[in-house]
């Protein structure tokens, strides 16, 4: 699974958008949103259920996430919450990866961060 950032603007009431390609396959349509609090360096909150301009969506998964980012040691604390409209929403993002795909990020994220410093 790929997936390619073709949207991103970065500010309350942005947009953002994704495509997702399985082996080699086209870029198809994945997901749409609305970027709902941007605090540099600290937190960013974002969901499915809006997008750009504060559009309401209906999402084929909805969902609001809550990244934030805290200085601890000489490092960073990255914690991501993910609130969904009802369990059978949870079960079905939990069932597509949710957890493992967003391990593989942090853990991409960490990569890029050790080689940039």
């Amino acid at each position: 699974m790929e997936c390619k950032v073709v949207k991103l603007d970065l500010c309350p009431g942005g947009g953002f958008e994704t495509r997702m390609r399985e082996d080699g396959g086209e870029f198809r349509p994945h997901v749409e949103g609305c970027f709902l609090e941007i605090l540099p360096e600290a937190r960013l909150v974002f969901t499915t259920v809006l997008t750009e301009g504060w559009r309401p969506a209906e999402p084929w998964l909805a969902l609001t996430a809550i990244i934030t980012f805290e200085a601890e040691g000489g490092g960073t604390r990255y914690s991501a919450r993910v609130l969904h409209r009802n369990a059978a929403d949870s079960k079905k993002h939990e069932d597509m990866g949710f957890q493992e795909g967003w391990g593989t990020a942090i853990d991409q994220l960490a990569a890029f961060v050790g080689r940039s410093s």
